[in-house]
This record gives structure tokens, C-alpha cells and sequence, in this order.
């Protein structure tokens, strides 16, 4: 019986510690620049992208490569969101605009998380949620991927896929 009362609890949770949009919502984005950095890569980045590839390898699906602005603008929202110790899609019409416009991007998506602490923990809590899954098996070409800590040491995660 206590397992119950719990369970809309740790639905909350779920909802709230990974997220994921396509450019088919119908938002307004607020106002933000996008300033660009050059983002080093960090190992964890490195491994998730390959760990996004091998599941769509075993899939059959195509490999997606990686590209320097997708990360710029992967990193320009990890930053705010570590910023605003929040995780959200704010202003993700802004980063799909700039994409479309600058990275020949047809289509757009994103997958965002906070607090996995490795690789594997947040790739297989994306492939456990359908929405997110969707994105990472979907039609795209390319995509990167941003992963920063905020002062605590939490990681936060923008995981953006475009199709050319």
C-alpha cells in the first residue's frame, strides 16, 4: 500500500529528471542569445555519443555524425540550464531556428537530463522513455551533445539531432 502512494511521486520524478522535444511543439521561444563558445569534449560526452551510435547501429538505423555547431548550441543551453539549476527546453526554438538557418537542419530535436553520473546511466534512462528513444532512433544525419556540472557536482545534458 505505501508503494502506491509513492508511485505518483516517482512519476513526478521521472518527468523531471529527463526531457525531450521535437520542433513540432507549438511554444514561443523566448528571447536569448546564443553566445558560442568552443566547448572542449569531455570523455562522458564522447561515450554517450557512442553509446547513441552503437544502439542505432544495432537497430540497422544510419550512424549520425557528430558537428561542432550542434554542440556550440547543445553547450549554449547545457550552460543555462546549469545557470538556472533547472532542466528544461526553454528557448528550444531559438537553438532549432539558429540550426535550421546555420547548420543546413531540416528537422531538429533534443533530449535533456540532469543528475546521471555516467554514460550508460543516461543513455538507458533515454531508451526507457518512448519519447526520448524516439529521437534517438529517428531521422536524422547528425547530431552532439553538451554535458557540464554545476557547482555540486550534478551533471546536466542537451542532447540535440538535426536532419539535413
Amino acid at each position: 500500500m505505501k508503494l502506491l502512494t509513492k508511485l505518483p511521486l516517482l512519476a513526478l520524478l521521472a518527468i523531471f529528471s529527463f526531457s525531450c522535444t521535437e520542433d513540432s511543439l507549438d511554444e514561443k521561444a523566448d528571447a536569448i542569445e546564443l553566445n558560442f563558445t568552443d566547448p572542449e569534449t569531455k570523455t562522458i560526452e564522447v561515450e554517450i555519443l557512442e553509446l547513441i551510435n552503437n544502439h542505432r547501429e544495432s537497430m540497422g538505423l544510419n550512424v549520425l555524425s557528430d558537428m561542432i555547431v550542434v554542440k556550440k548550441v547543445a553547450f549554449t543551453h547545457t550552460d543555462y540550464m546549469v545557470d538556472n539549476n533547472q532542466i528544461s527546453h526553454a528557448n528550444f526554438y531559438k537553438r532549432s531556428d539558429y540550426l535550421k538557418a546555420n547548420a543546413g537542419a531540416i528537422k531538429v530535436s533534443e533530449n535533456v537530463a540532469y543528475g546521471y553520473s555516467s554514460a550508460e546511466s543516461v543513455v538507458k534512462a533515454w531508451l526507457k522513455s518512448e519519447g526520448h528513444r524516439a529521437n534517438i532512433e529517428g531521422d536524422f544525419t547528425s547530431f552532439d551533445l553538451a554535458a557540464e556540472q554545476n557547482s555540486e557536482g550534478k551533471w546536466f545534458y542537451t542532447n540535440i539531432f538535426i536532419k539535413k
